[in-house]
């Protein structure tokens, strides 16, 4: 088993879908997206799982979630909290939009003390993504990394998606920008961009691995963050942002690693019946079993 944390950003209420759609049951046995993903980390070889909740459902999350993991992987909880904020800085009033994933990753600075993998709670990435990252991490690398998929694979049939469309040169990410409203169009894909998209930009869905070096870096440019936009009611502390900053800036690399696996999400309540017949087809397939947990 190697020294490796998965932290799984599950603080969002998903304004779009209605609801705390990671905990919507997805699986032939009532399993959540989360579910496979913690076993997928789990046979990745993976030693600690980190959830990032709001305190509010600690409770639904722990009887839901947690509970079946006992046992089988380590877990902690770590709480995103709109007042939890540097010294100096307060939450203006009127805001209640969490403050970004640059911040929820913050909020678990205290639980990580090794290489860790951060994923979105509703998104299925699929056990190559894991084993990747964690084959990259046993090596010792020291390094940033990501996996990315293929635009065109990670869109929804029913509504705009933000996705992080990335340049790569050499196996090293260059850029990440964040473009909001991306969509599949009877001419093949739009979005609120002024670039031309075609479906075969690698994307990043927030599945990044870190070093806890990361954390010194979030302290220093969330502070910045907030000095710029802090007044703001929805402005957020994005980790693509941030990467981007770190990369320019010359003081990371990102190593890039590229996935076949299936990836699909739930963004809009229409979503969710397609996600459950391809999780059947890899029950059937016996890529899983019947009950994970």
């Amino acid at each position: 088993m190697n020294d490796i944390t998965l932290l799984v950003m599950a603080a969002g209420m998903g304004s779009r879908y209605g609801g705390l759609k990671q905990l919507d049951a997805v699986g032939p046995n009532r399993e959540t997206i989360i579910d496979y993903s913690v076993y997928d980390a789990i046979e990745a070889g993976f030693s600690k799982v980190v959830f990032i909740i709001r305190r509010e459902f600690e409770a639904e999350f722990k009887s839901k979630i947690t509970n079946k993991f006992s046992g089988k992987i380590q877990v902690e909880l770590a709480f995103q909290d709109l007042q939890a904020l540097p010294d100096g800085f307060a939450c203006p009033e009127g805001r209640n939009k969490p403050w970004g994933t640059g911040h929820a990753i913050l909020s678990a600075v205290d639980l990580i003390n090794e290489p860790f993998v951060v994923i979105n709670a509703d998104d299925f990435y699929g056990r190559e993504s894991f084993q990747k990252l964690a084959e990259f991490y046993s090596k010792n690398n020291r390094s940033f990394s990501m996996v990315v998929y293929k635009l065109d694979q990670t869109l929804s049939s029913f509504g705009g998606v933000t996705r992080g469309i990335c340049t790569v040169e050499n196996d090293r990410l260059k850029t990440v920008v964040e473009t909001g409203n991306v969509r599949k169009t009877d001419q093949g894909v739009s979005s609120d961009s002024k670039v031309k998209l075609d479906g075969s930009e690698p994307v990043s869905v927030n599945i990044w691995g870190f070093t806890p070096a990361l954390f010194d870096y979030l302290k220093d440019m969330f502070v910045d963050f907030m000095k710029k936009r802090g007044m703001e009611l929805k402005s957020e502390f994005l980790i693509p942002s941030v990467i981007n900053d770190l990369i320019q800036s010359g003081r990371e690399e990102v190593y890039v690693l590229r996935s076949d696996a299936n990836w699909f999400g739930v963004t809009y309540k229409e979503d969710k019946p397609y996600v459950m017949g391809e999780i059947q087809k890899l029950v059937d397939g016996d890529v899983y079993p019947q009950k994970l947990f």
